[in-house]
Formats: structure tokens, sequence, C-alpha cells
């Protein structure tokens, strides 16, 4: 499972299949974003387009407005991203913007099957 840690950059790679949407844990967003607001939308959207109060993240992509506004609508509605501006703090830009999460060796001690199936993954994690 991956944790995000910038949503233009983040939703670029879902959208643009770099990763799974099912494989995103949270996105920690330092947007504060109403993906159902058309005028909050749009200030999203030409930002991350355009530059300005942020970097075109989003340059090239004029022609999939539509499929990021859904995607976005999608995120939020799973409770896959967090907004800590709506909270009063700013994270800071990290250069990096995916982590990995993993089960700690000792949860699995007495889980084989869930042993199994993290061994499975990392074998196959390794392979791409």
């Amino acid at each position: 499972m991956k944790v995000g840690l910038s949503l233009s950059r983040c939703m670029r790679d879902i959208y643009e299949g770099r990763v799974e949407e099912n494989d995103v844990l949270v996105i920690v967003a330092r947007t504060a974003v109403d993906p159902y607001d058309d005028n909050h939308w749009s200030q999203i959207w030409n930002g991350y387009l355009y530059g300005g109060w942020s970097n075109s993240e989003w340059e090239g992509m004029e022609d999939h407005e539509d499929g990021m506004r859904k995607l976005l609508c999608q995120l939020y509605d799973d409770g896959k991203v967090h907004q800590p501006r709506q909270f009063g703090s700013h994270p800071a830009h990290m250069p990096y913007y995916w982590l990995e999460t993993f089960v700690p060796e000792d949860e699995l001690s007495d889980k084989p099957a869930v042993q199994s199936a993290w061994n499975q993954y990392k074998l196959i994690a390794g392979l791409s």
C-alpha cells in the first residue's frame, strides 16, 4: 500500500496508470479541495495545469479534465484524501511523493496466510 504526499503528482500517477488506485491507502494533500465545488475545482485545475500558485504538475493534460475530476471525486469519496490545511496545518513540499507501507514482521508470525501473501507480494514486487 502507498501513502501519497502530493495530490497533484499522485493523481497524475494514478490517472496515467503508474500507480493502481487500489494500492493507495491515503494521499496527504497540501491542498484544501472540495472536488464537488465547481469554483474550487476550477482553481485547482487551472493551478495544476498552468502553474501560478502551484507547479504545473498537469501540464499536457488539457483534454483530461473530466477524467481527473472524476478520479479526485472517487478518491475523495473513498476517504483517501486527507487535507491537513482544513485543520490549520501546512505540510511541507517534499521532493518525493510516494511512501510504501508494510506489515511489520512481528504482526505476521501468528498469521501464516498473511505471511504467505506478504512473501508472494515481495517476490512479485521485486520482479518489476
